[in-house]
């Protein structure tokens, strides 16, 4: 059973903020990291039930990038709703 993956805004913007920080270092890895990000939404359309974190809130670690996805699943409607692209050496505190 495919599952829909939406993004909500607050994680979109982390996502294109995460890319223009690549962008301006290195070209090649702003694409890497954006193919990660694809995977992760592919793997999770796929098999979304990862580890919960806090209450429901689950999460999925990009590859080769210090961050991770974290997300809400809808059984229901088969809807996974990423909430946030967090950096993973962030203040722990400040997590979705």
């Amino acid at each position: 059973m495919a599952y829909r993956v939406l993004v909500n805004i607050r994680a979109q913007s982390e996502i294109e903020f995460a890319f223009e920080y690549y962008q301006k270092n290195s070209p090649a890895a702003a694409i890497r990291f954006l193919e990660a990000v694809e995977s992760a939404y592919r793997v999770l359309s796929i098999n979304p039930f990862f580890q919960i974190h806090y209450r429901n809130v689950r999460a999925i670690k990009l590859k080769q990038f210090p961050y991770s996805l974290y997300f809400l699943v809808d059984e229901k409607q088969n809807r996974v709703r990423v909430l946030s692209c967090f950096h993973q050496h962030r203040n722990p505190t400040a997590r979705p």
